[in-house]
C-alpha cells in the first residue's frame, strides 16, 4: 500500500464513490433515508475501526491534541450532514444527476483550500473548477 501514490488512492476513491452512488440508490428505495444513512454509517464505523486495528502501527493510537479532536469531530459532523443530504437527494432524484451535483464539492474544495489552507489557486485549478461547475449545471438542467 505504501507504494501507491495519491493519484492511485484518488482514482480508487472515485471508483468506490461511484459504486456508493449506485448501491445507495438501490438501497434507499422504499425506506426512510435517515435510517438508510444510519445503516450505511454503522457499516462504515465498524469497517474503519476494524481496518484501523488490523493495520495499526505502533504509534497509531497516539494521543490526539484538542485541536485534532475538534477538527475530526467537525469533519465527522460535516460528513454526516453530507451523507444525510445525499441519501435524501438520491431517494427523490436520479443518481446520474444527484452524484454530479454532489461532486460540486470538488470545486468548493479548490476554493476553500485557497481561502483557508493557503493553497495556491492556479489557472489550471480555476479553469478545472469552473468546468466541473459547468458540467454539473449542464447535467442538472438537462
Amino acid at each position: 500500500f505504501r507504494a501507491m501514490t495519491w493519484l492511485t488512492w484518488s482514482l480508487l476513491s472515485a471508483l468506490f464513490a461511484a459504486a456508493t452512488a449506485i448501491l445507495a440508490k438501490l438501497g434507499v428505495k422504499g425506506v426512510d433515508a435517515n435510517v438508510a444513512t444510519a445503516v450505511r454509517t454503522s457499516v462504515v464505523v465498524v469497517f474503519t475501526w476494524l481496518l484501523a486495528y488490523i493495520t495499526r502501527q505502533p504509534t497509531s493510537f497516539q494521543e490526539f491534541s484538542k485541536k485534532t479532536w475538534a477538527f475530526l469531530v467537525f469533519s465527522g459532523l460535516a460528513t454526516g450532514l453530507s451523507w444525510l443530504c445525499y441519501f435524501h437527494a438520491l431517494q427523490i432524484g436520479p443518481a446520474s444527476r444527484v452524484a454530479p451535483i454532489d461532486k460540486l464539492s470538488v470545486a468548493l474544495v479548490i476554493l476553500f483550500a485557497a481561502l483557508f489552507l493557503g493553497e495556491q489557486l492556479t489557472w489550471g485549478k480555476g479553469v478545472g473548477g469552473l468546468l466541473i461547475v459547468a458540467g454539473a449545471i449542464i447535467i442538472a438542467v438537462e
